[in-house]
């Protein structure tokens, strides 16, 4: 079953404790530690564009790229109604000057990450919530790390986090967690398969079905989705960026400038642009 479906509409709900400004925050820090204060990044896995945006503000020019055409509909709709709000009130002279300041538009790509393509080359690729756990196999992950040299500027940086064996062997593990909101309620079922590093997990949302006329009856419908991940060691991670032509740099603790230990559930690498024979500029 493909995955953000269904669940795109109410993805930003239920990721509602997700601390974007504080990823954000840290991810900015990093980018301008190795030299990324401004130019064109891309973000693979966007999703909603909630990182993106927040980079956006920051400064930089964004592309947003995700597999999911309803999660990247959700993020238009953010930017569509962001314009309309900053279009709306004060004088002709203010609305002119709001326009100048206003943060540029996003770039929103409907692509896989495995055989993604730009106009050209970028100053950053980032990948966060996980976005790189998606791809199940060595070989598609290797892929994903050559693009991504080929699409960076010369020296480009590349700062992707990925969910560790830890987070998903002993602390998601084989459990069920059910959440409920006010119009709608949230089902996980999760389980991991130690001998592949597969973690499946089932998500069943109910929500509540809107009617125009208020006497009818409560009814709510049923959104299900199932979302495959691998956990990868960091030796395997580190391995592959180089088989693909990547120079590793760093591997951190999430949020922090500290190394990965078996107690991490979340860990951040740091990779450079490498020129390799064949590499493909556009």
């Amino acid at each position: 079953m493909e995955a953000y479906t269904g669940f795109a509409a109410l993805y930003d709900t239920f990721m509602d404790n997700v601390p974007y400004g504080e990823w954000s925050r840290y991810l900015i820090g990093l980018l301008r530690e190795y030299g990324v204060d401004g130019g064109l990044v891309c973000e693979l896995g966007c999703g909603t564009g909630s990182i993106t945006r927040r980079l956006r503000d920051a400064g930089y020019d964004m592309i947003g790229i995700d597999l999911s055409e309803d999660m990247l509909d959700i993020a238009r709709e953010y930017e569509a109604a962001a314009a309309g709000r900053s279009a709306q009130g004060g004088s002709i002279k203010q609305q002119r000057a709001a326009k100048e300041n206003e943060p540029s538009n996003i770039l929103y790509l409907n692509q896989d990450m495995r055989e993604f393509e730009l106009y050209g080359t970028v100053a950053a690729i980032v990948s966060l919530c996980d976005s790189m756990n998606y791809i199940t196999r060595e070989d598609d992950l290797r892929k994903v790390f050559r693009l991504v040299n080929n699409y960076l500027d010369p020296g480009g940086i590349f700062i992707f986090d990925m969910n560790t064996i830890h987070k998903y062997r002993d602390v998601i593990g084989d459990t069920t967690i059910a959440e409920n909101r006010e119009d709608c309620s949230l089902i996980w079922e999760n389980a991991y398969q130690e001998e592949t590093g597969l973690n499946q997990y089932d998500i069943t949302i109910f929500q509540r079905v809107e009617f125009e006329d208020e006497d009818e009856e409560e009814l709510f419908g049923r959104i299900r989705e199932t979302h495959l991940q691998r956990a990868y060691t960091p030796e395997t991670i580190v391995r592959l960026m180089a088989e693909a032509g990547l120079e590793f740099v760093a591997m951190y603790e999430a949020c922090t400038h500290e190394p990965v230990t078996e107690h991490t559930e979340r860990m951040y690498f740091i990779a450079r642009e490498k020129h390799q024979d064949g590499k493909l500029y556009l």
